[in-house]
């Protein structure tokens, strides 16, 4: 595959992945407020077991495409017998994508399975702390992945 497809699959799995985020956590969210905490965990939790589905194909995709591009930059520093530096946006890019994953599977490993079995057990109070503590994460990694982007586009 060319590094242009790779740059392509790339920015689309970042798209899904950052505006998805930006989508529940600034609209999604509030309009879920105005419903009493059944309707509100109960939405929140079918609205968020494919999102994070998606999320993991894109992290994965993310994380392959982006080792790939540094890759084949790599290698054809080395096939012109030159050296390879990688730019300071792609370390930033890199090292915050790591930790944007590490948050993203706490969320899924631990959060989300927490407010699901609240939800199937109608425990409204343990499915609050549980949405509070996803809301409180996915904010956290909405700010890295935009913080990613502009150092991406200003270094």
């Amino acid at each position: 595959m060319t590094y242009s497809a790779f740059k392509l699959i790339h920015l689309l799995a970042v798209i899904l992945w950052v505006g998805g985020m930006l989508f529940a956590h600034c609209f999604l969210r509030p309009a879920a407020a105005r419903l009493e905490p059944p309707q509100r965990l109960a939405l929140m939790n079918a609205v968020l077991g494919p999102f994070l589905n998606a999320v993991l194909a894109a992290v994965v995709l993310i994380l392959a495409t982006g080792a790939a591009m540094i890759g084949q930059e790599a290698a054809q520093a080395a096939r012109s017998g030159g050296a390879f530096f990688m730019p300071r946006g792609w370390t930033v890019m890199a090292a915050g994508a790591l930790v944007m994953t590490v948050i993203y599977a706490y969320i899924r490993a631990v959060l989300y399975p927490r407010l699901r079995g609240a939800v199937a057990a109608a425990d409204w109070p343990r499915g609050g702390q549980a949405m509070a503590g996803i809301r409180r994460w996915v904010g956290i990694n909405l700010l890295l992945g935009l913080a990613i982007v502009a150092a991406v586009f200003l270094l």
